[in-house]
């Protein structure tokens, strides 16, 4: 064990210091999945949102007669900003309605913050959600997959079952 004189180096110091930092547990890595705070805070904003639009909160003509669809909501780490995934039903978030959407963000955002009771409103962003045109075109390529593929009684047929 080093006594305290022979710390008075500075190389010696350094090492010193260096030997009692601790490693960081594996658990507490920084990836880059949510934790659960995250993933918490960002199912209540979406709830939220969704609700204020269903009841026809924002009062903006250009959100009127469309139905908007919160898929997800991503949050920073700090919860200060959020993004959030909107679609139109039945179609493509059009540029009007997002437009519509980003401008009432700020009046939301600060909704959100006093029914939440965060410390900090987060920033509201709204982009298109393309998870529903994904999936189509997911199914699409299974079904056209599932065409070309021969049919369990051609095989049968083929054999002489």
């Amino acid at each position: 064990m080093q006594q305290w004189g022979e710390w008075r180096t500075p190389a010696a110091a350094s090492v010193a210091a260096l030997s009692c930092v601790q490693k960081p547990m594996a658990s507490r890595d920084r990836s880059d999945s949510p934790s659960q705070r995250q993933l918490r805070v960002a199912e209540q904003i979406r709830h939220l949102v969704a609700e204020a639009l269903i009841r026809g909160e924002l009062h903006d003509t250009r959100l009127h007669g469309t139905n908007v669809t919160i898929g997800e909501v991503r949050i920073s780490r700090d919860l200060r900003h959020a993004t959030v995934f909107a679609a139109e039903l039945g179609k493509e978030l059009s540029q009007t309605t997002l437009e519509a959407l980003n401008d009432a963000a700020p009046h939301l955002a600060g909704r959100l913050g006093r029914q939440m009771h965060l410390k900090y409103a987060p920033k509201l962003k709204f982009v298109p959600d393309t998870m529903f045109d994904e999936a189509a075109r997911m199914e699409k390529l299974i079904t056209e997959a599932l065409r070309e593929l021969p049919s369990r009684s051609d095989e049968d047929d083929r054999h002489g079952s």
